[in-house]
């Protein structure tokens, strides 16, 4: 077997279109890996390659897939008619400029073209749910006249609307991809080559070698084997694929219920996309709504993450001791020295990312760049991490093909965010939800959660984050949160989404590994994710959580703050030593939101609170054990 048909076989593609997807995924990434050190391209070119070269891997995969041979070939005529309006655009950009961006007519039949074929690679890739909503935009954009009071506007044209969809970078080659094809494919390239050299092992047995043995050491190495595996994953569905093949297994041979064992790794994983440095494609599009580097998203999103963390560990850990479940045995326990010899050198990379995001401050491109060519160095540290040919061309195309999701749904974005633009629908609403909250910020943000809830079952994280930026952002920045807090609030409860029913698609992929029902996973991992639902209040109240402010009330909040949501999850669970009656868990949720509000004597009161409830219950489970062991002596 020669070393492409090796390549194509890791990537689960065969046949002359899997061929083509490959060659085509390897060039993707090639182009994209010279640009993010070299510089990009003209903003058209930069972003038209990206869907030139997407849009037909995304057609020539959907047409493996067809049984019927109409289906097939309607996907292979589209993966060939699919880059024209995208090259047309490259072509006429400077032209462009010197007429005004003013279109002519071959203008609006390109244009045209480019959003249907927009839309409809987007339903094929993903579903009804954003061409759906791209669709009605387009029809308020045209019907504005005729629309309700409140929201009613003077209409676009035909000319205006492919002006501000096509022609511009407001529309399809706006922001989110522009982020996309500069920023994001290149941290999806690096995150296939670490996946290709072991990293996900590596995570994996690097978890249960430091926390298995302990009280519900399965659960918690799915944890923090999650939350390793989300600093170089950005995908909650990935994360759950790579970690959740090894933790569910050892959860449920422990005594996890099957539905528990994949509510906890989907939770788990969907943090992947919070965690620095490699967060979710929508973390990059944040630093460019705010204008700010990515290197302060992450410095902003690193406690928050932890938080998120540390309130699923402690939900993990207080689940364990409430049923008496155990930790792994001595034979299941890697040994932590023998595991960092064998694969802790993969850790450099990430250490390098880190210190070119953070303390040199390099491009987010440049630094995930040389991250590759650090990590491609370091493989050859050992012979079973090496990256020869095969891996490497195996991870060119994988990135690539790992992007295509994130692409589309920026471009199907774009379609959304340029009539909102030129609609002015988003300055409308950002007065009706103050208006709906009657100036309440607590009210705003129970609406926003709501909001990013419901959009996420249907769409993406990026795309739900970028709709909820523009819509509704605005309104809580205007209602005096800080900008950062706002954003990240709504990025939280996107990305949230994937593990909340009826559609949440990491608890889906994890309840195939747990062979559990869907649904029911779900739930759990909502229940085991509910503490973390509560993080982003705690930031918007406590922007130091952020690592804003003085050193003194960043660490004043960061302790509050780790005490509050231990409080909120035995609140959740009903256990500290031993069952809480219904008072404490009702003490340990006011003790939680006393932490959650700034203030000295707040804290100290909530700790109080939290306080009192420990000792009662401590007491209480020494009477316990002095009765159980009367009886015992009789």
């Amino acid at each position: 077997m020669n070393i492409f048909s090796k390549v194509l076989t890791n990537l689960g593609v065969g046949g002359l279109t899997g061929k083509l997807v490959a060659i085509m995924g390897i060039i993707t990434s090639l182009i994209f890996l010279y640009t993010s050190f070299e510089g990009s391209f003209p903003a058209f070119t930069q972003r038209g390659l990206l869907l030139i070269l997407s849009i037909p891997m995304i057609f020539l995969l959907a047409a493996r897939k067809k049984k019927n041979s109409f289906g097939q070939w309607r996907d292979l005529i589209m993966a060939v008619i699919s880059p024209i309006p995208f090259f047309y655009i490259m072509i006429i950009q400077n032209d462009l400029v010197l007429r005004g961006g003013i279109p002519n007519s071959l203008d609006i039949v390109m244009g045209i073209l480019a959003v249907l074929i927009v839309i409809e690679v987007t339903r094929t890739k993903l579903g009804w749910a954003l061409p759906i909503l791209a669709i009605s935009l387009i029809l308020y954009g045209f019907f504005g006249p005729s629309m309700p009071s409140l929201i009613e506007h003077r209409g676009l044209d035909m000319g205006t609307t492919i002006s501000a969809l096509y022609l511009s970078e407001d529309g399809i080659f706006g922001i989110p991809l522009a982020v996309t094809s500069e920023f994001i494919i290149v941290f999806i390239i690096f995150g296939a080559f670490l996946q290709v050299t072991g990293a996900g092992d590596f995570f994996s047995s690097l978890a249960k070698a430091t926390i298995g043995g302990v009280r519900g050491g399965p659960a918690k190495a799915a944890v923090v084997g999650s939350a390793l595996m989300g600093t170089i994953s950005g995908s909650a569905v990935a994360n759950v694929a790579t970690v959740g093949t090894i933790t569910i297994p050892l959860m449920k041979k422990t005594g996890y219920r099957p539905e528990v064992a994949g509510g906890i790794e989907a939770t788990g994983s969907c943090g992947g996309q919070l965690m620095p440095p490699v967060m979710g494609a929508a973390a990059f599009i944040m630093a460019d709504f705010l204008k700010v580097s990515y290197a302060q998203v992450v410095i902003a999103a690193v406690f928050p993450a932890v938080l998120y963390y540390l309130s699923l560990f402690f939900m993990v850990d207080l689940e364990a001791a409430k049923t008496g479940l155990k930790g792994m045995s001595g034979e299941e326990i890697p040994n932590l020295k023998r595991t960092l010899l064998h694969s802790g050198h993969l850790l450099i990379p990430i250490i390098i990312l880190i210190i070119f995001l953070g303390v040199i401050q390099y491009s987010p491109q440049k630094a995930a760049f040389l991250s590759i060519v650090a990590l491609i160095l370091v493989s050859f540290l050992r012979s079973h991490t090496r990256l020869n040919a095969e891996r490497v061309f195996t991870a060119l195309a994988q990135g690539a093909i790992g992007c295509l999701d994130v692409a589309v749904v920026c471009a199907c974005a774009g379609i959304a965010i340029g009539i909102i633009m030129r609609t002015g629908l988003g300055f409308i609403l950002t007065n009706v939800l103050i208006e709906l909250s009657h100036g309440n910020l607590p009210v705003l943000m129970i609406l926003t959660m709501v909001t990013s809830t419901i959009l996420g079952m249907g769409l993406p994280t990026s795309a739900c984050y970028i709709i909820v930026a523009v819509l509704i952002a605005p309104a809580m920045i205007k209602m005096g949160v800080v900008p950062m807090a706002a954003h990240m609030f709504s990025f939280y409860y996107a990305t949230l989404s994937a593990i909340t029913p009826p559609v949440a698609l990491a608890a889906y992929a994890a309840a195939g590994i747990a062979k559990s029902p869907p649904m029911i996973t779900g739930f759990q991992a909502s229940r085991f994710g509910l503490t973390g639902f509560i993080v982003p209040f705690m930031f918007v109240y406590g922007p130091e959580l952020l690592l804003m402010g003085s050193v003194t009330n960043i660490i004043i909040a960061c302790i509050t703050a780790v005490i509050g949501v231990y409080a909120i999850s035995i609140s959740l669970i009903g256990w500290i030593f031993t069952k809480v009656p219904v008072w404490g868990r009702v003490a340990c949720l006011a003790s939680a939101i006393l932490l959650i509000k700034p203030g000295f004597q707040t804290d100290v009161l909530g700790f109080a609170v939290l306080a009192a409830v420990g000792v009662v219950n401590y007491l209480y489970r020494r009477r316990e054990r002095s009765r159980s062991e009367v009886k015992n002596t009789i």
